[in-house]
């Protein structure tokens, strides 16, 4: 038979064993387990932080044409942050019924197609339901379809934006470059976007237009998983389309509407291209009924001489 232990010496081994064991549970509550104020802290300081929630409304007006129907469409492949709805009437009042439909799909911004006679496409770009919003009139036009180049890349991709430095000499190419990086934008982690950056967003400006261009880039490698330095610098842009040009109009301070933050001077609507095209087709047309009476007055004005020799082979 052993020795038995003291009764002093058995509580010393107990509260060792105590020492070692797991910290106690927290108190349990309705809600679940009561944590204590530091977990409280620790959990606030790792949620703070700017969290980029950017949704983007695109539709259209009614009436509108194949074309520019197509390049919507292939915006709505090219940013997946965004959402589509059904087609708006180009009246007056669009302005209310936009923002109510960017309320209820729960956006930031808004992107709408208005098309005019069949023919003049005009872009409004807004920030809902404050403003500011832009009018453009889109030119040059070039759909995917249409291009049929050789880029690819992985649809839902976030692109890189990447602007001319004539965004920064101008106060009204600053809130355009502001506008367009945060509807173009897509937000990290969205739940319908990839993580990867496979190609390029590129915005220049040249004749005070807007051109959009849209690239992939493509890196030749070995196969490996990471890619040596020299193939990086071996990388080359491959364009993949569509294309557009977007010529700005005016500038307001609140959302579809407002007071005007900015008016381009330079901007000649396409109404009076057509009528000028035309009053210069009207002018040839009168030049040439004017030549007509002319040769008319010449040739009563002096008459040709009779011919002596004009009745002789009638005998």
């Amino acid at each position: 038979m052993g020795n038995k232990r003291k009764h002093s010496e058995a509580e010393a081994a107990v509260d060792v064993k105590k020492d070692d064991s797991a910290p106690e549970r927290p108190k349990r509550t309705l809600l679940g387990f009561k944590n204590s104020d530091e977990d409280k802290k620790e959990n606030d300081s790792f949620r703070v932080g700017f969290r980029n929630k950017e949704k983007v409304l695109v539709t259209c007006s009614r009436r509108i044409s194949f074309r520019y129907r197509h390049l919507m469409l292939n915006l709505v492949d090219l940013l997946p942050h965004c959402k589509k709805d059904n087609k708006v009437e180009s009246k007056e009042s669009k302005g209310t019924a936009l923002n109510e439909l960017v309320e209820l799909k729960s956006c930031s911004s808004c992107l709408f197609f208005e098309c005019r006679k069949g023919k003049d496409l005009y872009l409004w770009m807004a920030k809902c339901p404050n403003g500011p919003s832009v009018k453009f009139l889109v030119n040059a036009v070039h759909t995917m379809e249409e291009l049929k180049l050789t880029g690819n890349h992985l649809k839902g991709s976030r692109p890189i934006l990447t602007f001319s430095s004539n965004f920064d000499k101008s106060p009204h190419w600053k809130l355009l470059k502001e506008m367009i990086s945060q509807i173009f934008g897509t937000p990290k982690d969205h739940r319908k976007s990839k993580p990867y950056h496979d190609h390029v967003f590129v915005f220049s400006i040249a004749d005070d237009h807007i051109w959009f261009r849209n690239y992939q880039i493509s890196c030749p490698h070995g196969g490996a998983q990471k890619l040596d330095r020299g193939d990086l610098e071996k990388m080359t842009l491959v364009e993949v389309g569509p294309r557009f040009c977007l010529n700005p109009i005016k500038i307001f301070g609140g959302s579809f509407g407002g007071p005007t933050l900015y008016e381009n001077p330079f901007y000649v609507s396409p109404n009076q291209i057509r009528s000028l095209d035309k009053r210069q087709k009207a002018g040839k047309y009168a030049k040439k009924v004017k030549a007509k009476t002319r040769r008319k007055m010449h040739e009563l004005e002096n008459p040709l001489e009779v011919d002596e020799f004009a009745d002789m082979w009638n005998e």
